[in-house]
């Protein structure tokens, strides 16, 4: 049983992508045509479709919406009972049908063709009513359905949701449309949040930031950076930025002052050590205006954990860390 299952299923997959594969390679002209009719509309793509062909109309229009291309499906029995209002002159209807005979969708072909509306149809049948009707006609044609009786809609929906794949994103590259475009369509979404949110929303500022100047004792400055708890303390001279000292510089302090250390470091009295002598000068900081993922791939290049947030005048003005992009769910 177990094999039964698995070989039907890998039958399934491989059926379908067979169909995937014959359908870029019948790619003509007509889809060109379709992506400039697109490109240049005025107005909305709408998505028609009965039955399956209609869900995958909702996931095209989705698709399309998300990508820069104003985009909806119309249900088209309830278009013939009011909802053909939501489709004006300036828009262009992209018609899904695999046998091309849809009775529901060719009683609205009149309507639409008064209206001045451009069609745009997707059948698997080329000389299909609807083929016939349409401005431009792109073939989704499948050689077999997926389903052992060639019945249930399989390859045919698979296919025709990659033709509405093609050509959004095909419109979404020819336009460049930029992930900064896509995220303000997803502004809830995990990505959105990552693309939209910047530095100076998630940063830690005013008492929250530690800073002290280059001569504060060293356990004076470990007290301020435990009491902040960043990670860090950053050194300046006025407002202006002169080096950061981390947990990790901590570290290699430590080890330099062991008794068995041959630095001149290991000579001192940790009393008398003053944070201007361990810290990292010219370190690596970030302004406040910057995306945050910015901020999260320069401390993935530089292997870092916190960074200064500096004004164009290198003064602080905050400071993040890697505890608080995760907060901001940036990370």
């Amino acid at each position: 049983m177990p094999n039964n299952l698995l070989n039907s299923a890998k039958s399934v997959i491989l059926t379908e992508a067979q169909a995937l594969t014959q359908l870029a390679e019948k790619l003509d002209q007509s889809f060109v045509d379709a992506c400039t009719l697109i490109q240049n509309c005025t107005g909305k793509v709408i998505l028609i479709g009965m039955g399956k062909s209609g869900h995958i109309g909702n996931k095209i229009a989705a698709t399309f919406a998300s990508t820069g291309t104003p985009a909806f499906a119309v249900h088209p029995a309830e278009a013939g009972h009011g909802d053909l209002g939501m489709i004006e002159q300036n828009d262009i209807a992209i018609c899904i049908s695999y046998s091309g005979e849809s009775d529901e969708i060719m009683t609205l072909v009149p309507v639409i063709k008064r209206l001045g509306v451009t069609i745009i149809g997707m059948t698997g049948n080329k000389d299909s009513a609807i083929a016939k009707i349409s401005n431009v006609h792109l073939d989704v044609g499948v050689e077999k359905e997926a389903c052992p009786h060639n019945l249930a809609p399989t390859s045919s929906t698979t296919v025709a949701l990659a033709m509405g794949d093609a050509l959004a994103i095909s419109l979404l590259n020819n336009k460049g449309f930029s992930p900064d475009d896509f995220a303000r369509s997803h502004p809830s979404g995990a990505l959105g949040r990552r693309l939209l949110t910047f530095v100076n929303s998630v940063m830690k500022t005013g008492n929250d930031v530690p800073i002290v100047s280059s001569n504060t004792q060293l356990l004076d400055a470990l007290l301020i950076m435990s009491q902040k708890a960043l990670g860090m303390v950053l050194i300046t001279h006025g407002k202006t930025l002169q080096g950061i000292f981390t947990d990790g510089d901590l570290r290699r302090v430590l080890e330099t002052l062991a008794p068995n250390s041959n630095s001149l470091e290991g000579q001192q009295n940790i009393q008398d050590i003053t944070i201007g002598a361990v810290m990292t000068k010219n370190c690596k900081s970030i302004s406040a205006d910057k995306p945050a993922m910015a901020a999260v791939a320069m401390m993935d290049e530089f292997n870092l954990n916190s960074l200064p947030v500096v004004d164009k005048n290198n003064q602080v003005v905050g400071a993040i860390n890697t505890h608080t992009l995760m907060q901001a769910k940036i990370i």
